[in-house]
């Protein structure tokens, strides 16, 4: 069984119940599952599903009425406060009707698509409740023929190192390491996780994985929007909270992370866990040489952030980030890794820009007059809006004489493939039933990619700070000072 606390939020309603409903066509859902929704507004089952239809129609890949009346009858509600302790008995009782009605084993999974500050209450109150007795699971002779009890918790896992261990901490109190699935939607991602297949399935680029070949690693995941109407709580947390400590730092692991032992979850984690833990700590006197903060301007379709309602105009909450990370290990030494993050940005645009160093010599420098101009090799993966990979290299071009140009080579996910880019919540979901959680994060992740961008939220940021109201224009790249990060060592972003 699936609970879902916050049944009525827009992140169920959104993408929870559309990727389950693809799921359930595909008919990849387990025998018997049944999904109770848990959130404060009284509702019936069938005032749920009603709620629930037009937003499986909109959001789903491919929605039949029929299709969605089947699955449907799995979906139920209960209402209650998941914040209270005396919602849990009866709430545990709907559950063993559920159970019964639907024939499952008992296994529970219990998702939090709820705000951050009942995390804990509601764990606590699981903890209190009995719903959770891991500890008779572990104790029993046959510990697989037992029920298991997993929790999914959504980012963002904290808002400091402070706050993501004492989560940690409750989390551990309730639930096994093994049993708690921290997700990140990003790493569902189809391309997001062929980054493993691409470097590690392939002898042509894992020997040139590291500095001696590689000058620097960029990742960019821009977006056109501005935060519209969620200014208010968007101020509360900004960019770097938002997206570099948790989606990015995510992919950059996947990109520089060492080959694990094997394609077990535990030996991806370790490895992840490690080169995060590797990353070397930001200067507290010299961030402005390492980080570029921002706020996007005003114009015709959106006022400027500071003036936004539900944000106070001091504010010095960023759109915009840029840092400059490295990490202190053999493979990586000295080769900087690129993040950065904002809205209202030129283009909708997530990738990867490995950038190759040039060659030693200058073999056609006096044949060719652009080879000074010329962009080294490169690798850019594409996250979104498409998936897909493509490699830059130079070839002479046909004709007397020696004349090179750079020639690119394209490969799209959809196009040789032919398939539809899954929705990241089903397979993720669907994983934590399973218990794989390669594609979640360890505890020793989540806290030191805090760790890692601690720097840029103290008093030490005040720095990079000052002077941010409207300091890039509204489809631009964002802030100059961005730019300097790569040109004062004679780079520059990749801005397609």
């Amino acid at each position: 069984m699936l609970v879902i606390f916050g049944a009525s939020g827009d992140l169920t309603s959104r993408k929870i119940i559309p990727a389950l409903y693809d799921l359930s066509v595909g008919g990849d859902l387990p025998a018997g599952l049944s999904v109770l929704g848990v959130s404060r507004t009284v509702m019936t089952d069938d005032g749920w599903r009603d709620r629930l239809g037009p937003w499986v129609k909109d959001h789903a890949r491919r929605y039949d009425p029929v299709a969605w009346e089947a699955f449907a009858r799995r979906i139920h509600y209960f209402a209650g406060s998941a914040s209270e302790p005396a919602t849990y008995q009866k709430l545990g009782e709907r559950i063993a009707e559920l159970t019964d009605q639907h024939g499952s084993r008992g296994n529970i999974l219990f998702y939090l698509a709820v705000a951050p500050s009942l995390y804990v209450p509601i764990i606590e109150c699981l903890d209190q409740s009995g719903l959770v007795p891991e500890g008779r699971r572990w104790c029993s002779l046959d510990r697989d023929a037992m029920p298991w009890q997993r929790i999914v918790v959504e980012k963002p896992f904290g808002h400091d190192v402070a706050s993501a261990q004492e989560l940690n901490r409750t989390l551990g109190r309730v639930f096994e390491e093994d049993a708690i699935y921290r997700i990140d939607h990003y790493l569902g991602k189809e391309i997001v996780q062929s980054l493993l297949v691409f470097r590690f399935a392939n002898t042509i680029f894992e020997p040139l994985w590291n500095h001696r070949y590689i000058d620097h690693v960029q990742i960019t995941a821009a977006e056109t929007v501005g935060v519209g109407s969620r200014a208010a709580y968007f101020n509360e947390v900004g960019s770097i909270r938002d997206m570099i400590q948790s989606h990015l730092l995510q992919v950059m692991a996947l990109v520089a992370m060492e080959p694990p032992t094997s394609f077990r979850n535990h030996h991806i984690r370790q490895e992840k866990a490690k080169i995060i833990d590797a990353i070397e700590p930001l200067p507290l006197d010299r961030l402005e040489d390492f980080a570029a903060l921002g706020q996007y301007g005003g114009d015709e379709h959106e006022p400027a952030y500071n003036l936004l309602d539900g944000v106070p105009e001091a504010t010095t909450t960023e759109t915009f980030a840029a840092i400059s990370l490295s990490f202190d290990n053999w493979r990586w030494a000295g080769t900087p890794f690129l993040l950065r993050t904002g809205k209202r940005m030129a283009a909708k645009r997530t990738e990867i820009v490995v950038q190759f160093k040039r060659p030693p010599a200058g073999l056609f420098a006096h044949l060719d007059t652009d080879a000074p101009q010329r962009l080294a090799n490169r690798i850019i993966i594409e996250i979104a809006p498409d998936s897909g990979i493509s490699m830059r290299f130079d070839g002479k071009v046909p004709g007397l004489g020696m004349r090179l140009d750079t020639v690119a080579m394209d490969f799209d996910y959809s196009e040789r493939f032919g398939a539809v880019a899954i929705e990241a919540y089903g397979p993720l979901i669907l994983d934590a039933m399973r218990g794989d959680q390669t594609l979640f994060q360890h505890r020793y992740e989540v806290e030191g990619a805090w760790r890692a961008v601690m720097p840029l939220l103290g008093p030490a940021s005040e720095s990079i700070r000052r002077n941010l109201h409207s300091n890039y224009a509204p489809g631009s790249w964002g802030p100059p000072a961005a730019d300097r990060l790569l040109t004062a060592h004679g780079r520059e972003w990749h801005n397609p």
